[in-house]
């Protein structure tokens, strides 16, 4: 196998195609979670819900947070598993994972054990009444779920957790914010196949490293073939067929959380972005904004955009636009025209701090 050798613009390029952040924008809600693998769902919102804010930045306009609704809930294109939206296709690759968790001896494990009549419980209750509200599903632990932090003692969803993670119960459904529950033999699809579990770890590592172009083997295993990168040390792993690919840039406002930029030793190596979420820090130590939308320009990582949704007055209101490179007149313009699309497709007027409004 060939060792391939790319220069930082060419792995760049790679690694944005790869995540259909290049022009034409995609046109399908599902074909961009296949390619992606997942959406993560966080309850932050600062902008927007971070999978609604991953679509959009594929999709634009075409993409409307129902959408994911529906293909969750009245498709049964996606399913949700631990706070990830997956294609359904792809479930046969974590159906094995499923049954063999949790590994046994640990804390998990241990008190499922101790607690195998409430998982009956459970299992009945839904298969006569499901889909339920945790609140809807009685504690009948024998033992309690211990812990020091916000999960001690919350029996119910600890379970619900743990059954989920075991493929016995699934998310059918949400009310509001809240999630509702049913066996999973009425939300997955009959007859689902599971694939064995090396083989699926090795399916998994090629459709990571399909979704991010360039990695690390600690990321994505044998997949793909050997490459260096000019300016870095060490091997890294390509996918061929993104290889020699032409390239036509776009800009783009990216989730904290997009698979881009998640891996902040990456796009150090081959952006030279340093990118830290602040979310977590004191207000006085942030240096970019609480929820700061990293900008991707053509092949570049940009800037960062300080901006939060002001929904009770209606406002995008942006704090400010932090230039990681001095911008020019074409990339303020670009960056401005996100802002408008992003205030627009969440119905917000646009506010920009030191400029007043902008439609």
């Amino acid at each position: 196998m060939s060792l391939h050798r790319l220069d930082r613009v060419q792995a760049r390029r790679i690694a944005i195609g790869a995540q259909l952040l290049d022009a034409p924008r995609p046109v399908d809600l599902l074909a961009v979670v296949h390619r992606l693998t997942f959406l993560q769902l966080d309850p932050t919102a600062a902008v927007a819900p971070s999978a609604d804010l991953v679509a959009w930045t594929r999709l634009g306009d075409r993409y409307q947070p129902v959408h994911l609704t529906q293909a969750l809930e009245v498709a049964f294109t996606l399913f949700e598993h631990r706070a990830m939206v997956r294609p359904m296709a792809d479930l046969g690759l974590y159906l094995a994972e499923m049954a063999a968790w949790p590994p046994p001896g640990g804390k998990a494990g241990t008190w499922l054990e101790a607690n195998d009549r409430f998982r009956g419980d459970i299992l009945q209750l839904l298969g006569r009444s499901g889909p339920l509200l945790s609140r809807d599903i009685p504690d009948r632990s024998q033992v309690p779920w211990p812990s020091t932090g916000w999960t001690n003692d919350r029996n119910v969803t600890q379970m619900l957790a743990l059954l989920a993670a075991r493929g016995e119960i699934a998310i059918a459904g949400r009310r509001g914010r809240q999630r509702l529950w049913d066996l999973a033999a009425r939300v997955y699809p009959t007859g689902a196949t599971a694939v064995p579990a090396e083989e699926a770890v090795r399916m998994r590592d090629q459709r990571r490293l399909e979704s991010l172009g360039v990695a690390r083997a600690s990321v994505v295993g044998e997949a793909g073939e050997p490459a260096e990168i000019e300016g870095t040390s060490g091997e890294w792993r390509v996918d061929p067929a993104a290889i020699g690919k032409p390239f036509a840039g776009r800009t783009a406002l990216l989730s904290p959380f997009d698979r881009l930029i998640h891996d902040r030793q990456r796009i150090l190596e081959l952006f030279d972005f340093e990118y830290v979420l602040e979310m977590y820090k004191p207000k006085a130590q942030r240096r970019w904004g609480y929820f700061a939308l990293p900008v991707l320009h053509e092949d570049r990582l940009v800037g960062k955009v300080d901006a939060t949704a002001d929904r009770k007055n209606s406002l995008l209101r942006v704090h400010a636009i932090h230039q990681d490179i001095p911008f020019t007149g074409v990339i303020t313009s670009a960056v401005h025209a996100e802002l408008r699309a992003l205030a627009s497709w969440r119905g917000l007027e646009l506010v920009v701090a030191g400029q007043g409004n902008s439609a």
